[in-house]
């Protein structure tokens, strides 16, 4: 695929003709304007459907390749990290905000991670998830980096990933308040880049150790 496409966030797909994006809703929180507009690119430009991802996005699948710029355009809504070495959006649950479950305000922690590090550039690719309780709706165990909110703050595990090789993610911190959490995180992606390994955080861990990796960021 040419350069241009994969900045535009264009995903080639399996016919080899046409392609997906998938515009960046933080967290999934969304307005009712943001559906329209996208329900009315979709129309417009004759996409084949509209899927709900995994990573709280609606992707728009099946545009051709010249109506990729209209379709942006029409937007007016920034892509979303869906490929790459980069961070991912930050997947969070409804916290305090909205569920009668919440013991911590996920949202409000999950849209500050997004807006300092949704398409980071990484040497791998990450992602992180925010749950308000430990019914961890948003599966923080199975991201590079997970918060799990607890009566008495966050919990915060490293090196998950559901990939060919599943791993669940360790914890390393716990009953952290949010900018504990902020500053923990930054330490995390800080030691990701100065690392330089291609492999997900938790290879790195296997590799390194735990507590070895710890040691590297200040625990």
């Amino acid at each position: 695929m040419a350069k241009d496409l994969l900045e535009k966030g264009a995903i080639l797909q399996r016919d080899q003709e046409t392609y997906a994006i998938a515009p960046h809703l933080p967290g999934g929180v969304v307005s009712a304007e943001q559906l329209r507009k996208i329900a009315d690119v979709a129309e417009k430009y004759g996409a084949a459907t509209l899927k709900v991802t995994s990573s709280q996005r609606v992707c728009i699948v099946g545009l051709k390749e010249d109506d990729i710029d209209g379709a942006w355009d029409d937007l007016g809504i920034k892509p979303g990290a869906a490929i790459g070495l980069c961070v991912r959006s930050i997947k969070i649950c409804p916290g305090t905000t909205f569920c009668k479950r919440g013991q911590q305000d996920a949202v409000g922690l999950g849209l500050k991670l997004d807006e300092k590090y949704h398409g980071m550039e990484l040497p791998c690719k990450f992602k992180m998830a925010v749950s308000g309780c430990a019914n961890s709706c948003s599966e923080p165990a199975i991201k590079d980096i997970g918060i799990m909110g607890t009566p008495k703050g966050y919990t915060v595990m490293v090196g998950g990933n559901a990939a060919l090789k599943p791993r669940l993610a360790e914890v390393i911190a716990d009953e952290l308040s949010d900018d504990e959490v902020m500053t923990l995180v930054d330490k995390i992606v800080t030691f990701t880049k100065a690392h330089g390994s291609k492999h997900r955080l938790g290879r790195v861990i296997d590799e390194i150790g735990l507590d070895k990796f710890k040691e590297e960021i200040g625990l």
